[in-house]
């Protein structure tokens, strides 16, 4: 039992750092695997410009800012694109896409590469309406009713209240502005936020069709060439960071404890992401630039801990209190009780996209996910294979407007 008990706490452990660390390190940027190898660029983007203006007029684009509140009190930031810069058809009654980017990054993420390569972009010259999502914490949505970002308190929920408050109140915006059912795209954790939700039978009555790019549902095989050192050295050094309530890996304990990971022999900062997540076929050297300068993002630790507890416990599960007590409290049982992703409803058309050299998002993972959806409707899902992909490239690869984003493009428009 020890055995497997501490089986279970190096599971934990290398979830973390990839997690961490595939949003620190973007792309093989480095400078050294020794010394001080992580070098953030200061720049963030126009920060105090909103994301309208630093990141989507600038290419000539129509955007507007919007602000919804969560009804827990985090006020939300959203962009929304409306139209093509160049046309792109839909008529007056475009369909509504609204983006919800991943664990570290914010929603700029859709917006790295040029305008024919970004996702928000290429979405909207095909006539959609593209709405961008930026969960509580990050740059542009630091702000609530009555608690402050620099409090603790402020930084006390995890992907749970992404899915009971966030998702709810964002698509609750683009439904109210649009009044139509909404395409939704989900990368890495907005895959999960989606999941858990219709597996509770919520959101339903406003989403049309869900486009889920590198799923994480499940993380059980998600290992890498670096995880074992990394376990070995600094599991002592996770618990200092879990004293933390906001994880910003910008900030100086996150950075400390990353700077001493590249300096374990046998550890590459110069290829730490294709350790951590994978070969990445389709990066470029610029768009790895562009990164630098926007992300990571912040996110609460407590989040972290619970897509840990994803790896160690092998199921898709509310967050875990840690003993049988605080769960009782809390849910009315000792343990957590589980997303039961078999409820998704059947005919909800879906489409899952992901690679081949995916190290987080692992192909036997999200076969697990697969067999779960076994009973789906067969002409309602949609399943893409991309043999050489890895977990970055569905979002700023150069050849994902060919390869992913054209194929989710005629998905949506097979769905009327």
């Amino acid at each position: 039992m020890a055995a497997l008990r501490n089986m279970r706490s190096l599971a934990i452990n290398l979830s973390l750092v990839a997690l961490v660390i595939l949003a620190v390190e973007p792309y093989g940027s480095f400078g050294s695997s020794r010394g001080v190898p992580f070098h953030f660029k200061t720049d963030y983007n126009g920060n105090g410009n909103g994301m309208c203006a630093s990141a989507v007029a600038v290419h000539g684009y129509k955007c507007q800012e919007f602000e919804v509140t969560t009804d827990d009190g985090y006020i939300l930031s959203v962009q929304r694109i409306p139209e093509g810069r160049v046309g792109g058809g839909g008529g007056p009654n475009r369909q509504p896409v609204l983006l919800q980017h991943g664990v570290l990054v914010d929603g700029v993420t859709w917006l790295q590469n040029s305008p024919e390569q970004s996702p928000a972009m290429i979405l909207a010259d095909n006539g959609f309406d593209v709405w961008i999502s930026n969960i509580r914490g990050t740059r542009y949505s630091r702000h609530h009713v009555s608690l402050d970002p620099n409090s603790p308190d402020y930084w006390n929920w995890t992907w749970d209240d992404l899915v009971v408050h966030d998702l709810p109140a964002l698509l609750g915006l683009v439904f109210e502005q649009t009044g139509q059912k909404i395409h939704y795209i989900g990368h890495s954790m907005g895959t999960l936020m989606a999941l858990a939700s219709f597996s509770e039978g919520k959101q339903l009555d406003k989403v049309k069709s869900a486009a889920l790019l590198s799923p994480v549902a499940y993380l059980s095989h998600m290992t890498t060439a670096l995880g074992v050192v990394a376990a070995r050295a600094f599991v002592s050094e996770i618990t200092t960071i879990f004293g933390l309530a906001e994880f910003n890996p910008r900030g100086e304990p996150v950075s400390d404890f990353l700077k001493a990971l590249c300096a374990q022999a046998g550890v590459d900062c110069y290829d730490l992401i294709t350790a951590l997540t994978g070969k990445n076929c389709c990066l470029n050297a610029s768009i790895v630039d562009h990164f630098l300068k926007n992300e990571p993002q912040s996110t609460s630790t407590k989040n972290l801990v619970h897509l840990s507890q994803t790896v160690r416990d092998g199921v898709l599960s509310k967050y875990d209190y840690g003993s049988n007590d605080f769960n009782q409290a809390h849910y009315g049982a000792t343990k957590p009780p589980r997303y039961n992703l078999t409820n998704i409803p059947h005919d909800l058309p879906l489409f899952l996209s992901y690679g081949g050299q995916d190290a987080l998002s692992d192909v036997q993972d999200v076969e697990t996910l697969l067999d779960y959806l076994k009973f789906h409707n067969v002409d309602k899902l949609h399943v893409q294979y991309i043999k050489d992909y890895a977990h970055a490239d569905f979002i700023i690869g150069i050849t994902a407007k060919d390869i992913v984003y054209n194929q989710i493009i005629s998905f949506f428009r097979n769905q009327g």
